[in-house]
């Protein structure tokens, strides 16, 4: 049964930010407040109409008192109950507590796991799928730092993907992919496994996490091409290390200077991933056990290319578009695992 006094309180909460936002703020308490009202409004107007049916329903008993309005208002009242446990269900989804990172642009980062080069040339496969996904949904993408194999593969990739709810697509994404297919470089015709990692940060702000200067190292180094090439004689890369925690970032794209600020931005989203993390654990012990929990060491999807097939194990489905999903379709996949978070998160608030 859902309490009318919380969502009374999250109908008042959305007038109080509304009142607030149309005053003179700060800067960061403006994107602090944006924020918690761009999620907040659907969930109000959610509320709203949950506090209307009673409202409604008010109204029609009332005139159940006069003998001519009254056949018509029990068919109301009847209609109005029955439209019941449908809001009830919506209203319920919407006190889903979400991620706040979930209107966050994303860092993505792809690395080779176990298979040699047939593993360098899956983790370019899957970029290309995660590029081509960008594409369909209006997203833009920015390659960060990518280093390449001589036969094509990536060695490493790390990118920024920027667009409406990129980080809550995505961040289903992390953890060992493992592909198992004829290698492009095997003539003898038989099937290897092979795997990539990938982990999908929300990128973080300047408020989420502050950086001492006395923290960082920054050196500066050649930019480098696909085989250890350089592409360049100026020293434009740019590598920061993290002295308390040993997170080393490059950035080797774009001027010495923009690749200052991309890496810090990437160093700032992997050191706010480390945050959430540990504030996750603390407040669930249980949250290995929820799909989404972004373990990397778990092998979360299979790509079967004799067979068409694509697997994801967290929640047992399989789909045989394996083609249509490598070419950027993800949007089943990401559906089905979006729903899978949502069910669990709402068992979780059963009493």
């Amino acid at each position: 049964m859902i309490q009318r006094d919380k969502v009374d309180q999250l109908v008042r909460r959305l007038g109080f930010l509304e009142a607030k936002l149309s005053s003179a703020l700060a800067p960061e308490e403006l994107a602090s407040l944006s924020r918690e009202y761009a999620e907040l409004k659907p969930v109000a107007e959610q509320a709203a109409a949950f506090l209307r049916l009673d409202e409604e329903i008010a109204a029609a008993e009332a005139m159940l008192a006069d003998p001519e309005m009254a056949p018509l208002a029990r068919e109301e009242i009847a209609a109005l109950e029955a439209s019941r446990p449908a809001l009830e269900a919506a209203m319920r989804r919407a006190l889903i507590p979400r991620d706040a990172a979930d209107s966050r642009p994303a860092i993505l980062e792809i690395r080779p796991g176990t298979g040699g080069e047939e593993a360098a040339l899956f983790a370019a496969a899957l970029w290309r799928m995660y590029a081509r996904f960008a594409e369909r949904r209006g997203w833009t993408t920015e390659i960060v730092e990518q280093a390449e194999t001589e036969l094509g593969g990536l060695k490493e990739l790390v990118a920024a993907i920027r667009g409406q709810g990129a980080f809550a697509a995505l961040k289903f994404e992390s953890g060992v992919h493992r592909v198992q297919r004829v290698p492009e470089t095997e003539s003898g015709g038989r099937i290897h496994t092979s795997a990539a990692t990938v982990a999908v940060l929300p990128e973080a702000e300047a408020i989420d996490v502050e950086i001492a200067e006395g923290d960082i190292r920054i050196d500066t180094m050649r930019a480098s091409g696909a085989g250890g090439q350089h592409v360049n004689t100026t020293d434009s890369a740019v590598r920061i290390t993290h002295l308390p925690t040993g997170i080393v970032v490059t950035a080797s794209e774009k001027s010495q200077h923009q690749n200052r600020a991309r890496a810090m931005e990437i160093l700032r989203a992997r050191l706010f991933d480390e945050k959430r993390r540990a504030a996750d654990a603390a407040r669930a012990a249980d949250r290995k056990g929820q799909v989404g929990s972004g373990d990397r060491s778990e092998r979360i999807r299979t790509y079967n290319f004799p067979q068409g097939r694509v697997t994801d194990h967290r929640i047992g489905l399989t789909l045989y578009r394996l083609p249509e999903i490598m070419a950027g379709d993800l949007d089943e996949v990401v559906a089905a695992l979006t729903e899978a978070d949502e069910a669990a998160r709402l068992a979780a608030m059963e009493p």
